[in-house]
């Protein structure tokens, strides 16, 4: 892209940019240190240079915002983290800018790339928050796309489709009961009844476009574009010495999913992340079931139990990975219906009061945070005290050597459990509390959402 295109591009985005600045809420609504009041003037002082006095230097020094802006993100208060996570995202849209203004004659693709990624960070590590961020953001990153990037497409697969196998799934010797299948029950019966233990049914988002399009490749690669990042787990298990996390191209992902064999390869998962923020057109795949706004209450079993703060009281997530991924038996808060899209999954359910039997984790002294969750990639290291260090997809010859350590489970737990394998298209419903594991038995994509 020559030049001047970029300079006119860029302008106008800036336009947008100074706008969204004037709009935000001003920095005396939160009481901060002079320290932090310091980083905030010194991004003010930068995004005005953004004008007239555009160099390396100026990117250098929004970098600095960046990683200020990022340290202060997780350790502030609610509404001190909205301001941190707000003057991230805004630095980076700034930085993103720059890389532009000073690409000169042409915006090659390394400068692109830089580029786009410096806006994914924003969504993923921050949210985009503030109203118009993510507008802007997706906007310049279709821009930058659209006139660097597209000719370049090359997806290193020659395969279309995730491969699926057929091969009958053991269920787990930590659980003697299976999840019941059901028919759909009405939203009356499921309030009173059905919303107090786990079920399934049987292909019941077979509607859902997703169902289709999710394992083609080249869908999942079109409507994201190129130069997109996203945040990874890189190994089996988040308990293990081994495991650790990383932000990998969207291509190189799905480039890998789709080649590995099925036994084997480097286990990579994309775990609860909200990629339909990030790729929007992902949002019209979906149809969230009925049953996730019908807001069940506290129950006996989990008296604490509150609807997601947000506004739509709902949080989606996706969970997208190698066969053989694993996520540890944990607790959340919230309702869950969990659909699965693509691939198979074992799922490993038991209900609160094994909890005496589960040995959690005790909680890390390095994480203030609060919010019980299974961790995402985007976060700075696993949160555990709602995770147990029971292996419960572990094979009978493990379990019988494992029950030494984990003497109460084994003798409590197994009888109390519930296990099923989901198909594409299932949907599994479960209460708030309830210890729950999962293990992917392909290339697998399922979507959660927590109410």
């Amino acid at each position: 892209m020559k030049g001047n295109m970029a300079l006119a591009g860029a302008e106008a985005f800036l336009q947008r940019l100074y706008v969204q600045l004037e709009d935000a809420e001003d920095d005396s609504a939160i009481e901060l240190t002079e320290n932090n009041a310091e980083i905030a003037r010194t991004f003010r002082n930068l995004a005005g240079r953004l004008t007239d006095q555009v160099d390396h230097n100026l990117a250098v020094q929004l970098d600095c915002v960046i990683n200020s802006a990022y340290e202060r993100m997780s350790s502030s208060t609610c509404t001190a983290s909205f301001f941190w996570r707000k003057l991230y995202a805004d630095a980076c849209i700034s930085k993103a800018l720059v890389l532009i203004l000073t690409s000169q004659l042409d915006l090659h693709e390394s400068v692109a790339r830089t580029s786009i990624a410096t806006l994914d960070h924003a969504i993923i590590l921050a949210g985009a928050p503030g109203g118009t961020s993510l507008e802007l953001i997706l906007d310049m990153i279709k821009w930058i796309q659209a006139n660097a990037l597209w000719q370049d497409r090359v997806l290193t697969t020659c395969n279309h489709q995730f491969r699926t196998t057929h091969d009958v799934v053991p269920q787990p010797s930590s659980a003697t009961g299976r999840v019941p299948c059901i028919t759909p029950p009405s939203l009356m019966a499921f309030q009173s009844t059905w919303c107090q233990s786990p079920f399934v049914l049987k292909g019941y988002v077979t509607d859902w476009p997703a169902i289709k399009q999710w394992i083609s490749v080249d869908y999942l690669y079109s409507i994201a574009g190129p130069g997109r990042i996203v945040p990874v787990e890189i190994g089996n298990d988040y308990r293990s010495d081994d495991w650790t996390q990383k932000l990998l191209g969207w291509e190189e992902l799905l480039s890998v999913l789709s080649s590995q064999d099925t036994d084997s390869g480097q286990v990579l998962y994309l775990a609860q992340h909200d990629l339909l923020k990030q790729f929007p057109a992902l949002t019209e795949d979906i149809r969230v079931p009925d049953y996730a706004y019908m807001s069940p209450g506290p129950s006996a079993s989990y008296p604490t139990y509150k609807a997601p703060s947000n506004e739509d009281q709902l949080v989606i997530n996706v969970w997208f990975g190698s066969k053989g991924t694993i996520s540890p038996a944990h607790t959340d808060p919230f309702f869950n219906c969990y659909a699965q899209v693509v691939g198979r999954k074992t799922v490993w359910l038991a209900p609160p009061d094994v909890e005496a039997f589960m040995y959690p984790y005790g909680p890390s002294p390095t994480i203030m945070n609060d919010k019980a969750h299974h961790p995402a990639a985007n976060t700075v290291e696993p949160l555990m005290s709602n995770t147990s260090q029971v292996d419960v997809f572990s094979t009978s010859m493990v379990a019988e050597h494992a029950s030494e350590r984990h003497r109460a489970f084994w003798d409590g737990v197994p009888e109390k459990a519930l296990s099923v394998t989901l198909d594409p298209g299932d949907l599994l419903i479960f209460p708030p509390g309830w210890w729950h594991a999962m293990r992917s038995e392909d290339v697998s994509f399922s979507v959660s959402i927590w109410f």
